[in-house]
């Protein structure tokens, strides 16, 4: 279905703020100026066995005004939308861009952009804040309770969380623009426990966050690319048994195996291995003092492996359903999408317009997001996503090619040092491969390696069967701490002679 940006949000004096903050920026001599206005609706709810427990509902209304006078950045933002607030924000932001130069290190400019005028709004069907909340709540509890009755599940907890985001954008060069998407996520843990030992093990659902409306919940939506249609049901009818089996799995013997990497578990491994490590401006030491710097920087582009000739990542901001999918940034830049890396080899990077100025890129690849109006606009992540193999064999098919091996599913606990080079990953569930053939559960499993020996250990895709676009709703970076949501589409994947740890036991050393 078509649809447009709320009529309620359209409402609101959005060109006269942009007039009045626009105008008076541009007669105080900002060279660059920008007006935000951003709602951003929240609803979360957390259930547990059946029953709530808690439940939040946060609507943040905002206005901003941005500018650059004399190669400076000056910000100021308030929660009144109004024309008048609007122009007293645009002088305070001119009076902290000029209190700024004496300590400026270098001149602002920005790359060049077109001009945009228009809308846009993320495919979705069913807004989920038109659906009660009673509604929602029913319809988690009830999926909880049905985990519960085979018996072998003591305890059940659930999260939904729904996110409406609504902005407009407008700057002095002509552009004015306004967006709504919607995100949503269901993520449940079932735990279960050895009524004679009192051990414990737990399994969290692996159905991702997606940019879909509440269809996405109900499972009334259709395959579009990796954002799959998700069948909670079935995968519900089949954690009692596997959990139960995990229960009594072994635990791992530590050493060198050839792994199988669900796209469910190897999202997040793009996404700090990768898609961190691909961001310009922690590349060039700007978040050094709060999130670390990366070994992939500047100047190793075009020479750097990063993996091997099968690695093929993209990032973009067009995904359909990806949860950093835009029409446009917030600077104005159109929605694109570009290499980071091909055939292994280091060739891109993240950038918004003042990075991309400042190293020479003809223009932005749209990656600037502020996460709320009272916060300005910094280099955020797109969707950053491997490649498949077009004509790639299916899971079954890539697990009968390995002789000794582990199948690694669902995401759940990581660790990465500050230069996105060394880490380690554990998953919800390890399936023992012997001879091409599944042989049973073991736990306990965490692979490590350094980035570029991981993803030079690459040595089968999965085809487009496999693909799926996981990700998450809260990436933080930037101080004052800021979230975004991203996807990472990925296929699943094979790894040869990767180290894996025995997580217990190296958790008594």
């Amino acid at each position: 279905m078509t649809r447009g940006v709320d009529a309620d949000f359209l409402a609101l004096p959005l060109d006269a703020c942009a007039d009045a903050g626009l105008g008076r920026a541009g007669e105080l001599g900002a060279t660059h100026a920008d007006v935000r206005v951003v709602s951003l609706a929240t609803s979360y709810q957390r259930l547990r066995n059946g029953a709530l427990e808690g439940s939040v509902l946060d609507d943040d209304r905002g206005l901003s005004v941005r500018v650059v006078v004399d190669g400076c950045w000056g910000f100021a933002a308030s929660d009144v939308v109004s024309p008048d607030n609007a122009r007293l924000l645009a002088e305070r932001a001119v009076l902290l861009a000029r209190a700024s130069a004496p300590l400026a290190t270098h001149r602002v400019e920005l790359a060049d952009e077109p001009t945009y005028v228009g809308s846009w709004v993320s495919p979705y069907v069913v807004d989920p804040f038109a659906v009660p909340e009673s509604e929602r709540v029913a319809l988690v509890a009830d999926r909880q309770r049905r985990l519960q009755d085979n018996g072998t599940v003591s305890t059940v907890m659930s999260s939904l969380h729904a996110v409406k985001e609504r902005t407009f954008y407008a700057d002095l060069a002509g552009t004015r623009v306004s967006q709504q998407r919607v995100r949503i996520e269901l993520e449940t843990t079932a735990v279960a426990v050895d009524s004679t030992t009192g051990a414990f093990e737990t399994m969290t659902t692996q159905g991702p966050p997606s940019a879909r409306g509440w269809e996405y919940v109900t499972g009334d939506c259709v395959d579009v690319g990796g954002a799959r249609r998700w069948d909670w049901d079935a995968e519900a009818e089949r954690i009692p048994d596997l959990l139960a089996e995990k229960l009594r799995a072994p635990s791992v013997e530590p050493g060198r195996y050839d792994l199988v990497i669900d796209p469910a578990n190897l999202y997040l491994t793009i996404h700090e291995s990768v898609g961190h490590a691909t961001e310009l401006d922690r590349a060039l030491g700007y978040e050094a003092n709060y999130a670390g710097t990366s070994f992939a920087t500047p100047d190793l582009l075009g020479t750097l492996a990063y993996g091997s000739p099968l690695m093929h990542v993209t990032g973009d901001r067009v995904t359909e359903h990806g949860l950093s999918t835009v029409g446009w940034d917030d600077e104005g830049v159109a929605a694109q999408s570009w290499d980071l890396v091909r055939d292994g080899v280091l060739v891109g990077h993240q950038l918004d317009r003042s990075m991309a100025a400042e190293f020479g890129y003809p223009r932005s690849n749209g990656c600037a997001y502020s996460d709320m109006a009272t916060h300005t606009a910094i280099q955020r992540m797109p969707n950053v996503s491997l490649a498949p193999d077009p004509d790639g064999p299916d899971l079954d098919a890539l697990v009968a090619g390995v002789e000794d091996g582990i199948l690694v599913q669902g995401n759940k606990s990581w660790s990465i040092d500050m230069q996105r080079f060394n880490f380690q990953f554990t998953g919800q569930q390890f399936h023992r491969i012997k001879n091409g053939r599944l042989a049973g559960q073991v736990k306990d499993v965490a692979y490590q390696s350094t980035t570029t020996d991981f993803w030079g250990s690459l040595v089968a895709l999965g085809g487009p069967q496999t693909y799926l676009l996981g990700g998450a709703l809260n990436c933080g970076k930037g101080q004052p701490a800021q979230t975004a949501p991203v996807s990472h589409g990925a296929p699943a994947a094979v790894f040869e002679n990767v180290n894996v740890l025995n997580a217990s036991q190296e958790g008594d050393a």
